[in-house]
């Protein structure tokens, strides 16, 4: 069963058991695929439909942060809660410390040593960790192994 197909069946499952913020939310994540397959004509993979949820996370987190600051607590609330929904379609995130041994050995096989080598580090990082780890995490570890 692919993750779409899983998704689909979530709605429907939400739809039977009335559970509108969820329904609503799973709605907004498939209108947002099937955006990308009309724009793009193409058919959505699951790693395709992976990285469509991990934008909307981080975009639900960046106004999630910005409702804070603006004392809204009640659309903070709103955005973690579609958070939450969204959060069991990903794939387990890498905790610090396996990040940490991951940027390791690609250091190590690249043979970076300098803050100059970041940019290559970076790249292959962002490739074997894709879906595994967030940007922003990643490129703090490398900073910090690079130092």
């Amino acid at each position: 069963m692919t993750l779409r197909e899983i998704i689909n069946q979530d709605i429907k499952d939400a739809m039977k058991a009335k559970e509108t913020k969820k329904r609503d939310a799973l709605r907004l994540l498939t209108s947002a695929f099937k955006q990308i397959e009309v724009d793009e004509r193409r058919v959505l993979s699951d790693d395709d439909i992976i990285k469509i949820i991990q934008t909307q996370v981080k975009r639900r987190n960046d106004a999630a942060s910005q409702f804070k600051d603006a004392s809204r607590d009640d659309l903070v609330k709103i955005e973690l809660d579609e958070i939450a929904i969204y959060t069991p379609y990903l794939p387990a995130q890498l905790d610090d410390e396996e990040l940490a041994s991951s940027i390791a050995k690609i250091i190590s096989i690249l043979g970076a040593s300098t803050m100059k080598d970041m940019g290559k580090v970076m790249g292959k990082a962002s490739k074997e960790l894709a879906g595994k780890a967030d940007g922003k995490r990643i490129s703090e570890c490398v900073k910090d192994l690079l130092k």
